[in-house]
């Protein structure tokens, strides 16, 4: 491993990572998740119905939003007033398909939960930090739901954690801070269960082609790394 890293990390060792959970005192459940430089809250709002698409078929939804505040990054960004940006759509679609794998819509009954994730500061990975973040805010969503007697089983199925990797130099990495990631010959994005299943995985070639050798060295990082992750989870769900 030749590429020595800009904050001198090991090439699999993720970026200092703090979930301080129930921040915010109106939400049901909230997380505000610190990774390197990057800080996301996550909140989770329960709403007794859901989209016009399943009203009376006897099952739940989750969906989330993403945003990021116009100081989140080095120079202003215009708040997205009108609608959101294909980035932001396809990255609030991609937190909320990686939540749905992880929940029983049926068990959660007639009702949604939405999980807005909104960015403070960046410094890469705020796609993949969201989906860590928004899953706390989601557990104790449905743990509002259980202490009130409102369901009897948490419909929750695994947990869920996101991670990103890269290639640098030919040098495979884990957890990309922002100059890494826009210096990164491959960036992908690894979402994956508590079992060790995979939801999904964004991978882009920036620069140079990878081979299958690269790729499974690069899941093998995210394996190591979601793990922790899941690690840190626990611990702000149980602290």
């Amino acid at each position: 491993m030749n590429y020595t890293r800009t904050d001198n990390r090991t090439f699999d060792q993720l970026r200092n990572t703090r979930i301080t959970p129930n921040v915010s005192p109106y939400a049901e459940g909230s997380a505000l998740i610190e990774v390197g430089g990057t800080k996301v809250i996550c909140t989770a709002t329960i709403e007794e119905r859901v989209p016009p698409f399943l009203r009376n078929k006897g099952t739940g939804w989750v969906t989330a939003e993403y945003a990021m505040l116009p100081r989140a990054t080095h120079t202003r960004t215009n708040r997205e007033t009108q609608r959101p940006s294909g980035r932001t759509q396809e990255i609030q679609r991609l937190i909320g398909r990686s939540l749905r794998a992880v929940v029983d819509l049926k068990m959660l009954g007639e009702r949604q939960i939405f999980l807005d994730c909104d960015v403070l500061q960046a410094d890469g990975g705020t796609r993949t930090a969201s989906i860590t973040g928004a899953y706390v805010a989601l557990n104790l969503a449905c743990k509002r739901l259980l202490s009130k007697g409102t369901l009897k089983t948490s419909p929750l199925l695994s947990e869920v954690a996101a991670v990103s990797v890269g290639i640098i130099e030919n040098t495979p990495i884990l957890d990309l801070c922002y100059t890494e990631d826009s210096n990164a010959e491959v960036d992908m994005n690894i979402v994956c269960t508590g079992a060790g299943k995979f939801i999904e995985l964004q991978g882009t070639a920036e620069r140079a082609p990878f081979d299958r050798e690269q790729m499974n060295e690069m899941l093998e990082l995210a394996e190591i790394g979601v793990n922790q992750l899941f690690a840190i989870q626990r611990n702000a769900l149980n602290g």
